[in-house]
């Protein structure tokens, strides 16, 4: 049966329901209680009868206390003598009419009125949605909630994807496919059916899949993998069957499915409910996949997740998902050509860098970089006489994403700050006496933003993927720094250090479990996380015992370098406290020390 003879039957019988529903209550709300005749005779004789009406054998009546009855008389003489004997006023009915007051109808025919009109509506609801493929009620519960774009409304190309190159270059095979099927066709190869893309929320997934719909010029269907799920089992899959078939009329096609672990995670972790309704999706899925090509085109389905390890194994097998294409944290050009797609909106002063900008912003998604430049445009914003978005907005648009923002209500004292200024001068030292192993000085500040009370910044020259024992170790020097000033300027221990000593631990641990960096230990990991293997409580001791060296050894060198060094320990530290924020040229020519050359790609 097609959904328009369902829709129209489940129609009349709610309609048929209603009715008996109206009926029963028009019924009830009279309060009408029928008696035997001979309760009614009885009720006459003891004058508690007020008046009747009869309509044929029909009486209806009102006793003395208001209460109404009815009940069923014969034509007796003997009736009517009883009735004049108690002064009982009597009326009597025309038969040929209804027997219901034209004052119970009104109401009744009002509702059934009201009625008709809900049932069209519903009909008619229905019927607009099952024509645009929407879902939302009960006439089209199995309809798919796809979105679909039409090959007209999609702008987005390849262009549009600032960085991504590897995924890009991934994806180009399904475009040229979608483009000209019969160039594969003719040596036998057959083109992915289905292309995973696997990456972080933010890094462009959705962008990449609607860029491949807009260069191949097709149809494409969006849709989350939430969508498909409902309370009750069967609807999903039915969603699921609507949606191919709805993309097969429109091949060649995309379907792309964000979020796919919602629908495709591994079966078998259920125990009903919700979860037999979940994998009956996920086998219909999987049907669907496996062989859905149409004549004269295809329907190429993308799925998007940051969850690979959850998703189902038949679902990652050739001939259904068979490419998976990684779209990765942006590098640094990456990030330097993202910046400059959006700030194409934003009015920027010329003299902005986006490099050094990109250089100070590694680990940031795409999305994170949008988000940057609109800070940016909105700090600007509230200066009414700035024209252009400048770096400054910039700098404090970083902080506030990557800190908090600035705490303008967290007063700190004299002391608290002079603390301050020398811990962050600890750690600003270190790094500027070791400029082999360290990123380059951005930026020190002691204004208080989030938790922090000041921060050190560096500016990474380049995204690094590998890392060596000395740069961990002037990692642990330079964490360990703001400890160590405090202690060689006021002799005494602060509380502020706590977060150094989480990164420097940190860091000491992954030097011994994971990287094979200890002298007594070995190249062994350690680390179950990390694929490593289980240890006897002896090695976790040794463990811990390797660990407390390399956290004591640092923290002795660290020492030692601010004790030679004091002078400008004192020199910075007492500068830091008067500006609050220096810059690195600021404190290159504060301490004597030859600035650092510009590191750039060519």
């Amino acid at each position: 049966m097609q959904g328009g003879p369902k829709n129209v039957l489940v129609a009349i019988v709610a309609f048929l329901v209603l009715i008996l529903l109206v009926s029963r209550l028009t019924h009830i709300t009279r309060h009408i209680k029928r008696i035997p005749y001979s309760e009614f005779i009885t009720q006459v004789e003891r004058n508690k009868v007020n008046e009747i009406r009869i309509s044929g054998h029909e009486v209806e009546g009102t006793f003395k206390d208001g209460s109404v009855f009815e009940t069923a008389v014969g034509n007796n003489q003997a009736d009517w003598e009883l009735f004049k004997k108690h002064n009982l006023v009597v009326s009597i009915a025309d038969t040929t009419a209804s027997s219901v007051s034209i004052w119970y109808l009104l109401p009744l025919l009002s509702l059934l009125v009201a009625s008709l009109a809900a049932v069209w509506f519903f009909i008619r609801q229905s019927r607009s949605n099952s024509n645009s493929g929407g879902g939302g009620n009960i006439f089209s519960m199995g309809k798919s909630r796809a979105r679909m774009f039409m090959p007209s409304t999609i702008k987005e190309t390849f262009d549009s994807v600032a960085g991504a190159t590897e995924a890009k270059e991934e994806l180009k095979d399904i475009v040229e496919f979608l483009k000209s099927p019969e160039k594969y066709q003719r040596l036998g190869a057959r083109v992915p059916r289905g292309v995973l893309l696997v990456g972080e929320p933010g890094n462009g997934k959705t962008l990449l899949a609607k860029a491949v719909a807009g260069e191949a010029n097709c149809p494409f269907f969006s849709v989350s993998g939430s969508d498909f799920i409902e309370v009750f089992v069967g609807v999903g899959a039915a969603r699921v069957r609507d949606l191919f078939e709805r993309a097969r009329q429109r091949a060649p096609s995309i379907i792309f499915i964000d979020e796919i672990d919602a629908v495709g995670r591994q079966r078998g972790s259920g125990m009903g409910g919700g979860h037999d309704e979940r994998e009956q999706t996920l086998n219909q899925l999987l049907t669907e996949m496996d062989g859905f090509q149409t004549t004269g085109g295809s329907v190429i389905v993308i799925g998007a997740t940051n969850r690979l390890d959850v998703l189902d194994k038949a679902l990652l097998r050739p001939g259904r998902f068979d490419r998976q294409v990684e779209v990765p944290f942006p590098d640094l050009m990456s990030r330097e050509e993202i910046l400059r797609v959006h700030a194409k909106s934003v009015k920027i002063d010329p003299a902005v860098d986006l490099y050094k900008i990109a250089r100070g912003t590694p680990g940031f998604t795409g999305a994170d970089l949008a988000n940057l430049i609109n800070e940016a445009a909105l700090n600007a914003t509230k200066n009414h006489s700035q024209e252009l978005v400048t770096m400054h907005d910039f700098e404090e648009a970083r902080d506030k994403i990557m800190l908090g923002k600035e705490s303008k209500t967290k007063i700190l004292t004299l002391e608290e700050r002079t603390v301050t200024a020398f811990h962050e001068a600890g750690h600003a030292l270190v790094r500027l006496l070791d400029p082999e192993n360290s990123d380059p000085l951005h930026k020190i500040t002691i204004v208080p933003r989030g938790r922090a009370l000041g921060v050190t910044h560096s500016l990474p020259e380049r995204d690094r993927y590998t890392e060596s024992k000395e740069r961990m170790l002037t990692m642990i020097r330079s964490a360990l720094g703001g400890r160590a000033a405090e202690q060689l300027k006021f002799n005494r221990l602060e509380t502020g250090a706590y977060s150094d000593f989480v990164v420097a631990t940190d860091i000491a641990r992954k030097m011994v479990c994971m990287y094979g960096m200890s002298e007594n230990l070995g190249p062994v990991v350690y680390s179950q996380q990390y694929g490593g293997y289980q240890y006897s409580p002896h090695t976790a001791e040794r463990i811990d015992t390797e660990v407390e060296n390399i956290l004591n050894t640092c923290y002795k060198q660290t020492y030692e370098i601010l004790e030679h060094n004091k002078e400008k320990l004192d020199i910075l530290g007492s500068t830091l406290l008067e500006k609050e924020t220096m810059y690195a040229s600021e404190i290159y020519e504060l301490l004597g020390i030859q600035a650092r050359q510009e590191f750039k790609f060519t």
